[in-house]
């Protein structure tokens, strides 16, 4: 288990960080397992601050931040059915984010430390950097039932032992035991199944949106960019009964995107965990400016399409191909034309 460590005791010496001058881990920001999820949400109120220092002109004071709202009134009114934009934002999804982060983070900090031949540091940062992969990689098996292929064998090891003894018990006419047997039987077959269904989910998955594409709100109107995706509602049950997930046609049982939201249409709804049949694919390109103070660690820049071109570590953490950019048949037939000439 990682214990909470204090970035701050990571920190190298020179501009090491993946943000240089302006990494906030240079402040106490403590990585930590969900157990100390109030240092994730200090976490979450340091980039706060660092989108008001970012984009001043998305949130100069309160009057101003009231014209705004005004002026994009139309993005936040309430739905029919009384919901706004905010019912949707994730803190778990957005300290999925900053873990990540935290992960690049250090390893940049590794490599800084091996080019300033600082070798016994440079082991420090390898052996934490270790230890808080592995947690991570046990909460991703955790949560996308990779692991519970092996816990629907092991169960199916333990339900062919118990079926032995409820035979040896009904032989020797104990059948107050057998079935008591019987009952724990049926308890595990039905969690060996659950289990296996789990794991299934996440190997079959079909997703309509990709890493770094650009969506719309079907709702809410606001501009986005997927930065994850999970086949169903991974989320809370206070959450989904906070964002009425029961309402949705699909209820949580279809895929769900974390999204990061344009700072310029709301500065507070930095991650929004969104149900599929609520995002929009958009009709032509957006090449408009897209602010958000994850984009210049989750994304290389944008692409021919106004897509997000998604890091590598990003792509390999959801387990996602590589998107190229379809030819436009138009621009091809035109560049033959000017190489003939």
């Amino acid at each position: 288990m990682v214990q909470g460590t204090s970035v701050s005791t990571l920190t190298t010496s020179g501009n090491g960080g993946i943000y240089g001058s302006s990494a906030l881990w240079k402040s106490e920001y403590r990585f930590t397992t969900k157990t100390h999820r109030a240092s994730m949400i200090e976490g979450q109120s340091l980039w706060r601050q660092h989108v008001l220092r970012s984009f001043p002109t998305s949130q100069p004071n309160r009057s101003q931040q009231r014209g705004l709202r005004v002026e994009a009134g139309w993005l936040f009114n309430k739905s029919e059915e009384g919901m706004d934009a905010s019912l949707e934002c994730s803190e778990s999804a957005n300290e999925d984010i900053l873990i990540f982060f935290f992960q690049l983070d250090l390893a940049t900090r590794v490599q800084y430390a091996l080019n300033m031949e600082q070798y016994d540091i440079a082991q420090q940062l390898r052996n934490k950097l270790t230890e808080v992969e592995a947690e991570v990689i046990k909460q991703q098996e955790d949560k996308r039932g990779l692991s519970s292929k092996s816990e629907a064998q092991d169960k199916g090891i333990s339900i062919l032992r118990l079926r032995a003894d409820m035979q040896k018990a009904i032989e020797s006419e104990k059948y107050a035991l057998a079935a008591e047997l019987r009952d724990e039987i049926s308890k595990l077959e039905a969690e060996s199944l659950a289990a296996s269904a789990k794991a299934l989910v996440y190997e079959i998955a079909q997703y309509a949106f990709r890493l770094g594409q650009k969506v719309k709100h079907k709702i809410f109107g606001y501009r986005a960019v997927v930065c994850g995706m999970d086949p169903m509602c991974c989320e809370s049950s206070s959450w989904m009964e906070t964002a009425c997930i029961e309402k949705l046609s699909q209820g949580s049982n279809q895929p769900f995107y974390q999204v990061l939201v344009d700072v310029h249409a709301d500065p507070n709804l930095l991650v929004a965990y969104v149900a599929e049949e609520n995002l929009l694919a958009l009709d032509q390109p957006d090449m408009e400016r897209f602010d958000h103070p994850y984009i210049s660690f989750l994304f290389y820049g944008m692409d021919t399409a106004g897509d997000f071109i998604p890091i590598k570590q990003l792509r390999e953490k959801f387990n996602r191909p590589r998107h190229e950019v379809p030819m436009d048949p138009e621009n091809e037939e035109d560049g033959n034309l000017d190489n003939r000439h």
